[in-house]
């Protein structure tokens, strides 16, 4: 749907913002005075009462290309437990979707208004307050107009992750490692990553990683953390040379293993980039779980993506790493690649399900600006599977790995997903990965090092997260170093540092 003009009566950035999610949510697209329209106007007028709980009455007001005007009021209360402000763009977001529902006889999104990168955080906040699951799974369908088979879904999660977050305490961390280099950026990738550089500046990056490390590492001694799990991504950490990777893994061993480790994971990527000698390395420093993400098993998608390896390297990667030694094995896999089919994910969920990983995540494709896919559907003509299909390729991967006894245990979404789907981790029982918990629940702290890497801070005193940001461009990271440990440093001790009589 087209639309001229949009208009709405707020300045409030957040209002803007959820409106608008709607608008993408159901593809109207605002053109401007140039182009085809189906509508020349679409006005949106929130009156919200002044009372506790809080209510709101939209007007929408749409305008037709003749000069007539259609008016629907849509009105929702909020509820006694929520914050008002947050009850206020609840509603107003569902009175927008709402509308797009009634008058266009759209039919339900699978999400409804749920849009946020957690929406399992919504259902935790409710186990906490002593809501059953089965409340929660009813009240979702009522405030947020969620299906029955996202809200049970999440909800699963959910009480799936509580005897997770109850290992650790305010002072237990978890350490990230960002190494920003891959051998070819694919087609989908919108990360912040580098093709592997010549040997002077691969050395220079490995000094500065040491110095990240050890002041790091300095801080956690310092503040008396604990570090419950250590995960080195990208990037793609094994593209590294051989020499070079196994300095790193020494290196970020030294820095942080102990005996309060619970998991210690690397993304080895791709079979391009794994030799011997990287599982030799791994295995020497005591890492427990391996990611190996083929994304597809079809020759030609791996082709199509860029990807420099056929469906047989990775077999014969998974049965090298688990020949070596005994590690949990993640595998991803993408839905909605360009030019696959429902019956492409099957047969790639079969040959993934026959190596019998530890852990599956099925991730819909997200269409990111950065992308090379982006510019190429722009300038090439390169068209994805439709909204449809790809929720049936989500069908069948969801059934391939429930029907060999894996069950979802952290779920998280973004923006531009075919499908209007989610990325969701599957796991056997007793081999969920600790970090992906913690990371998409942002119930503790995670220490970042390296390039491109976040710190989130959820210290002891108080219940909100706090972030800072590495570089993402690799000169940056490369030249202020300092700036960036100091940063660090500053926001832990603000959190965990004793104060002093």
């Amino acid at each position: 749907m087209k639309i001229r003009s949009f208009t709405i009566n707020s300045r409030a950035e957040v209002i803007v913002k959820i409106v608008r999610e709607v608008l993408t949510l159901f593809k109207v697209e605002i053109v401007g005075q140039i182009g085809e329209a189906d509508y020349a106007q679409l006005s949106v007028v929130n009156r919200q009462s002044g009372c506790e709980p809080p209510s709101v009455m939209t007007e929408v007001f749409l305008f037709t290309n003749d000069g007539s005007c259609e008016k629907i009021i849509f009105s929702a209360d909020g509820k006694e437990d929520e914050i008002p402000r947050a009850a206020v763009h609840r509603m107003v977001k569902r009175n927008v979707y709402e509308f797009f529902r009634m008058r266009f006889a759209l039919p339900p999104a699978p999400w409804g208004i749920l849009h946020g990168v957690r929406p399992t955080k919504i259902v935790h906040r409710w186990l906490r307050a002593g809501i059953s699951p089965e409340a929660i799974i009813a009240r979702l369908a009522d405030d947020y107009d969620c299906s029955n088979e996202k809200a049970k879904l999440i909800t699963e999660v959910a009480v799936r992750q509580l005897p997770f977050l109850a290992r650790s305490d305010v002072r237990s961390v978890s350490v990230y490692v960002g190494i920003p280099f891959c051998l070819s950026r694919c087609l989908y990738c919108s990360f912040p990553s580098n093709l592997l550089p010549s040997e002077k500046k691969l050395r220079t990056f490995m000094n500065v990683l040491a110095r990240d490390l050890s002041a790091a590492a300095e801080d956690v001694r310092s503040l008396g953390l604990t570090v419950q799990s250590i995960y080195i991504g990208g990037g793609t950490p094994t593209s590294l040379p051989n020499d070079f990777f196994a300095e790193m893994l020494k290196m970020v061993y030294n820095a942080f293993y102990g005996s309060n480790i619970v998991e210690f994971t690397v993304e080895a990527g791709r079979p391009d980039s794994m030799t011997a000698e990287k599982i030799a390395a791994m295995r020497e420093h005591a890492v427990t779980r391996v990611s190996v993400n083929p994304q597809s098993m079809q020759a030609k998608t791996l082709e199509r993506i860029g990807r420099r390896h056929t469906p047989d390297d990775i077999v014969r990667m998974v049965h090298e790493i688990r020949a070596a030694f005994d590690v949990h094995i993640n595998m991803d896999v993408i839905l909605g690649l360009p030019g696959e089919t429902a019956e492409d994910v099957a047969r790639t969920m079969a040959a993934v399900t026959a190596l019998a990983p530890d852990d599956i995540t099925l991730h819909a494709l997200a269409l990111k600006r950065g992308s090379n896919l982006r510019l190429k559907m722009e300038t090439e003509h390169v068209e994805l599977p439709s909204d449809a299909e790809t929720q049936r390729m989500s069908t069948v991967a969801v059934r391939a790995v429930e029907e060999v006894g894996y069950r979802p245990y952290y779920l998280y979404r973004q923006g531009y997903m075919s499908g209007d789907l989610e990325n969701v981790g599957y796991a056997r029982a007793n081999a969920e990965s600790i970090y992906n918990i913690q990371i998409m629940e942002e119930r503790q702290t995670i220490i970042g090092i390296g390039g491109a890497a976040t710190t989130k801070v959820l210290g002891i005193r108080g219940d909100r997260m706090r972030s800072v940001f590495n570089a993402k461009d690799l000169v940056t990271y490369l030249r202020d170093i300092d700036i960036y440990i100091e940063k660090r440093r500053a926001l832990l001790r603000a959190e965990y540092e004793e104060e002093t009589p």
